[in-house]
């Protein structure tokens, strides 16, 4: 008899132990009532930007009433969606980063949570939401030359502005007021811009131009802006607008170009001469003439007061 209760007992539990098994192996190949999650995975709640909310998306296998929350570890520290329908198919939720009571979260890492009720599973997401409230650093700004000639010509035609970040972010280079781009596509921690002398595309004028650099991290934060640096676009620069000479009188003039030569012409003549100090000769007749030196297709020019020679 006690051999048959042995038995018995064997075979419930050999029985009890296949029924558990067929019960997880059903659980584990249970379809997901979620899936397809894409989570942005860093913000700032304070970058007044594009950035400043996080999206939650995910597909709903049929259609259902959510729950929506972010945990930190075990604790819910924001109720988004409570007993929501939606339909089955894509489901968009943004995130602000603050708690119940409108109060920006910590600097931290946080996670989605979905309760979907008829399905009666809870699902946290695995990928975490980070908030990053801290603007980078802009450090060690260097300038590669103060003056610059964007005429083509291959010679000087362009600077360089290096600088490093205290975190991995994306530099920008402001001319003048005007952001003019992105650097790199991808954040570093250091980076070298080239500005080629244009803005917005367009070649800018001879003269004076003021460079700055800010910086964006990928949460949307904003360096503040370096201080300005003082750079010179010169394609052809004359060292006087305005020079009073005797009739036929020699002169010189300081002509300042990166080109190899520049071609001048004053009263009818014309010729070539190489940058630096131009001499020339005044015209015969007495009155006001226009001299004219140009290299590369930028020109600049100087009033020439001829008087009669002393006698």
């Amino acid at each position: 008899m006690a051999r048959i209760a042995s038995t018995v007992l064997v075979v419930l539990l050999l029985a009890a132990t296949a029924a558990a098994f067929a019960l997880t192996q059903g659980l584990k190949l249970q379809k997901s009532p979620i899936l397809g999650t894409r989570v942005q995975p860093v913000f700032s709640p304070v970058c007044d930007c594009d950035r400043s909310r996080a999206e939650i998306a995910f597909r709903l296998r049929r259609a259902d009433r959510l729950d929506v929350s972010i945990v930190d570890g075990e604790e819910v520290v924001r109720t988004i969606e409570r007993n929501r329908s939606y339909p089955k198919g894509p489901v968009v939720i943004e995130w602000d980063g603050r708690d119940d009571a409108g109060r920006v979260l910590p600097e931290g890492d946080y996670q989605p949570r979905i309760h979907v009720r008829r399905e009666r599973q809870t699902i946290t997401l695995p990928n975490p939401i980070r908030i990053d409230v801290t603007a980078p650093v802009i450090q060690d700004v260097k300038v590669s030359s103060r003056v610059i000639s964007p005429d083509g010509d291959g010679r000087r035609d362009r600077l360089t502005v290096s600088y490093r970040l205290d975190e991995p972010a994306r530099g920008a280079l402001i001319v003048d007021g005007r952001r003019q781009g992105l650097g790199t596509r991808f954040p570093r921690t250091a980076e070298t811009i080239l500005w080629n002398g244009k803005s917005r595309g367009r070649p800018v004028d001879a003269g004076p131009h003021l460079l700055q650099l800010i910086a964006i991290d990928p949460a949307g934060n904003r360096s503040a802006r370096t201080l300005p640096e003082a750079v010179t676009v010169r394609y052809v620069a004359l060292g006087r607008s305005r020079i009073g000479i005797a009739a036929g009188a020699p002169f010189a003039l300081r002509v300042s170009s990166d080109a190899e030569r520049v071609r001048w012409t004053l009263g009818g003549r014309s010729g070539f001469a190489r940058p630096g100090t131009v001499r020339l000769r005044a015209p015969a007749q007495k009155g006001r003439f226009t001299l004219t030196v140009s290299a590369n297709g930028h020109t600049s020019r100087a009033a020439i007061f001829v008087r009669e020679p002393a006698r």
